[in-house]
């Protein structure tokens, strides 16, 4: 298998950790990435609040770059947020011409051209449908037997595009854990919001929510998920929740790749859980 890969922003800073074991495992699993040339930042939320045409020219540029390379190729995006800001203007490109053209238009300040063939996934879609448990089992060396993990999908892998999983009731990294070996922590959180970047704007509210989740997954011996924005607010804010709440709910939260990969025996600094164990003895997030 092959791929043209979008590891995105944050893979490259703050979740350096989740383009590493992202790369171990495709590898391992004898998939091929080929990284975009001269990507760029796919906007994330905040240019959607500075400029309408700006939001989708930034991710359209990253597109088209595809395209450059391998015109009908599918894009393997891990982060959610990137994933969603690319597929709203791949979704765009097959049902609105006239929005596809002010793109474009745009684009050919850069002498760039999108044509909607280059097709953005995110990494959960592609482990479950293209490789499958069956593939991920067939390279289990050291199960996860006796881990019991709560499996986190968050919002924007899900949400509004349908396309490999049920928003309201997901299941495809249950499967993917499972043929890890690693035991289900049975919950009704796995797709509940985190807050997401109102972390920095509504703080109250989204800890709240983090509260909820984080005392959810109380019985877990671990969190799996598969967005960085849900790492950081899951897992940064612990200790201030936990005093602020008068109860420990502290617990590791570990991107898929990185579980999916101790399982196959990739080293564990191969899948960054170096720089984990760094954070973890940093002072925690206020």
């Amino acid at each position: 298998m092959k791929y043209l890969y979008y590891p995105g922003c944050s893979l490259e800073s703050t979740a350096r950790e989740y383009d590493l074991a992202t790369r171990a495992i495709m590898h391992a699993l004898g998939v091929e990435l080929i990284e975009i040339p001269d990507w760029t930042c796919c906007g994330a939320t905040a240019a959607k609040a500075v400029d309408r045409r700006l939001a989708l020219a930034m991710p359209a540029v990253s597109l088209a770059l595809a395209e450059t390379v391998e015109s009908g190729a599918d894009i393997l995006v891990p982060c959610s947020a990137c994933y969603l800001n690319l597929k709203q203007v791949h979704q765009i490109a097959a049902t609105d011409a006239r929005t596809l053209a002010e793109i474009n238009e745009l684009l050919a300040e850069e002498s760039l051209h999108y044509s909607g063939k280059a097709r953005p996934r995110h990494i959960l879609d592609i482990l479950s449908t293209d490789i499958g448990s069956t593939g991920i089992l067939q390279q289990i060396t050291h199960s996860l037997s006796g881990l019991r993990v709560a499996p986190y999908y968050g919002c924007q892998c899900l949400r509004p595009y349908r396309i490999f999983d049920d928003p309201e009731a997901p299941t495809s990294m249950d499967a993917l854990l499972g043929a890890a070996g690693a035991d289900l922590h049975p919950w009704s959180m796995a797709a509940r919001c985190c807050g997401a970047s109102h972390m920095t704007t509504n703080a109250d509210v989204s800890k709240e929510l983090v509260f909820r989740i984080l005392k959810s997954a109380s019985g877990a011996d671990a969190i799996a998920t598969v967005c960085p924005m849900c790492q950081m607010n899951l897992e940064g804010y612990q200790g201030w929740i936990s005093s602020r709440y008068g109860e420990d709910v502290r617990i590791p939260v570990y991107y898929l790749p990185q579980l999916l990969g101790l399982a196959m025996g990739i080293p564990a600094g191969d899948l960054g859980l170096d720089a984990k164990s760094a954070r973890a003895a940093a002072p925690s997030a206020q």
